[in-house]
């Protein structure tokens, strides 16, 4: 017998068990289908692994630096047991994934482990929508839903040509189960991902390169954030290659090391490493989803929905996340979840516009931004103007011995509005959820800047990066 539901969720991962729990609040019956583990790309490939092994580096460096705080070590006491690194990491996500288990029982909410594929209208149903699901031990079944939401996440994008094997060259999902540190590494895209590989790699003593098309890492962020991100890489001895195509047919692994061929700028450089770590962004998966038997369309490997309430080609099947491309973010595809469930009850949902959605660099120093950069809103033909403060200004900064990066604001000039906000520096990626908020109150710099931060903290930077503004602040 099929199983009927309100809402089917294809995917279960932060956008999909996000909307399978408010589904559930709101007094509906749901099934996730999932073919892999709860969790998705953010617990078991992406967020949470990653970070994990980003905080053992961050103490490992920490510790090198110990007698700068006045603490005496043992010499060469310190040492990396990357077998327990990666132990930590996996406890962390086994921890987390039993968590969300727990989560879905509590919820009454059914986790069908299997493949999930749309079918037209049927004996099982009038409409498309029904799901088929084909289980691991071969068996099927089928899940009559009112609504659907597609949540099937995204993959690392592959580079033609390449050989990967997953091992000397891989994606972030197979660098996250590598068995031992490799010596050196070329990490092919300077973005978000490369980025805070080279950072984590570096700091754990890997000789790091970075190969990037753009004329600058981090080529999406503001100018500042790309800049003080690469001069603190460079000062930890990490390569950047700009301006820089890899030459994929001529990869070739000798003697267990890729050697690889970059042209820049009509110049080739030949480069060598243990490894090479492939990061030039995500593809949706949308294959085998069976949207043929319906009327959703998919565009440049995403599907389309409307911006405004997610739906799909067919209004009561809806997708979140990133297999609809645009912000590709767990918390992006959380707050998509919330929008798709408030339509589908009958609510006005708001989404929020993608610059609005914070975006977070784990890399040491960290980086956190939303809203306009400043280049950009220039474009667009606001009447910009910006301020800067660096970190090493404020007490806190100094005490812990971070005092790497700044706080920078972007405003209207004419309407005093808050158009962007970018930090470099310690707990950068916290400190950046006050001009979230600020962001969705509408919230103006001056109100910022009016607003008692607690000395001595990090956080006294965004008070008084906004009182710059007016030339008001109350250091530098």
């Amino acid at each position: 017998m099929p199983i009927e539901v309100d809402v089917a969720i294809v995917g279960g991962g932060p956008g999909g068990y996000t909307a399978a729990v408010k589904a559930a609040q709101a007094g509906r019956s749901v099934v996730i289908i999932e073919r892999d583990k709860l969790g998705g790309t953010c617990l078991h490939r992406g967020c949470i692994p990653s970070k994990s092994l980003l905080r053992s580096a961050e103490v490992y460096s920490t510790i090198g630096e110990a007698a700068s705080y006045g603490v005496s070590l043992p010499e060469g006491s310190v040492s990396v047991d990357w077998k327990t690194v990666i132990h930590r990491k996996n406890g962390i996500v086994e921890q987390l994934h039993k968590g969300l288990q727990s989560l879905m029982k509590q919820n009454r909410i059914e986790v069908i482990n299997g493949s999930a594929r749309v079918i037209g209208p049927s004996i099982f149903s009038p409409r498309s929508g029904a799901i088929a699901v084909e289980l691991p031990d071969g068996q099927s079944e089928t899940v009559v839903p009112k609504n659907v939401i597609i949540a099937t996440g995204s993959r690392p994008r592959r580079l033609d040509g390449l050989a990967y094997d997953g091992e000397h060259i891989a994606t972030s999902d197979e660098a996250l189960d590598w068995t031992n540190r490799p010596s050196s590494i070329l990490i092919v895209g300077g973005g978000v991902i490369g980025v805070e590989w080279a950072s984590m790699l570096s700091d754990f003593g890997t000789e790091v390169t970075i190969v990037e098309t753009a004329d600058r890492i981090l080529p999406t962020e503001d100018k500042d954030v790309s800049a003080e991100i690469a001069k603190s890489l460079q000062k930890r001895g990490v390569k950047i290659v700009v301006n820089a195509t890899l030459q994929a047919t001529k990869c070739k692994l000798i003697d267990s090391a890729v050697h690889a061929e970059v042209d820049v700028k009509g110049e080739i450089q030949k480069l060598t490493a243990e490894k090479m770590l492939v990061s030039v962004g995500r593809q949706g998966n949308v294959e085998n989803l069976g949207l043929e038997n319906t009327d959703i369309k998919a565009e440049k490997g995403f599907v389309k929905v409307n911006p405004n309430t997610l739906q799909t080609g067919e209004s009561h099947i809806y997708a979140i996340g990133d297999c609809i491309g645009g912000v590709q973010l767990a918390h992006a595809a959380m707050h998509e979840a919330a929008v798709a469930l408030e339509h589908m009850t009958g609510n006005k949902p708001s989404r929020a516009a993608d610059r609005d959605i914070p975006r977070c660099i784990y890399s040491r120093p960290e980086a956190a931004s939303i809203g306009w950069t400043e280049a950009d809103a220039k474009a667009e033909g606001f009447a910009v103007k910006s301020a800067k403060l660096p970190l090493r200004i404020f007490g806190k900064a100094l005490v812990y011995g971070e005092s790497e990066g700044f706080a920078k604001v972007v405003a209207d000039s004419v309407t005093g509005d808050l158009l962007g906000v970018h930090l470099v520096g310690a707990h950068a990626t916290e400190l950046i959820a006050e001009a979230s908020l600020a962001k969705l109150l509408d919230a103006i710099p001056w109100e910022i800047g009016r607003t008692i931060h607690p000395h001595p903290t990090l956080s006294e930077a965004m008070q008084e990066v906004m009182q710059a503004l007016d030339g008001a602040a109350g250091h530098g």
